[in-house]
């Protein structure tokens, strides 16, 4: 499923315009952005938690040249199903 097709699954199953569900989630993934950009984490009761995590700095290879290069340490967004999701998905 793509943004346009969860966009019209919205549309028809909250009975909204797309241009409105387009703007409703938006502001969703707005939100979810801002938080995790603050540090913070967006948990849905039921369907799961976004967070960041921090990868440590390592290094790596150059694949062409074989060559050890420095990986830079980088946040990471992450997501951890909540227990109806995957009671949902077995």
């Amino acid at each position: 499923m793509n943004k346009n097709e969860l966009i019209e699954h919205i549309a028809n199953q909250a009975d909204l315009s797309k241009a409105a569900s387009g703007r409703a989630l938006e502001a969703i993934l707005s939100a979810v952005k801002t938080t995790l950009k603050k540090g913070g984490e967006v948990s849905l009761v039921g369907f799961g938690t976004f967070a960041v995590t921090k990868r440590a700095g390592r290094t790596g290879r150059n694949p062409r040249t074989g060559e050890p290069i420095k990986i830079k340490s980088a946040k990471i967004p992450k997501f951890r199903p909540g227990k109806a999701l995957k009671d949902a998905l077995n």
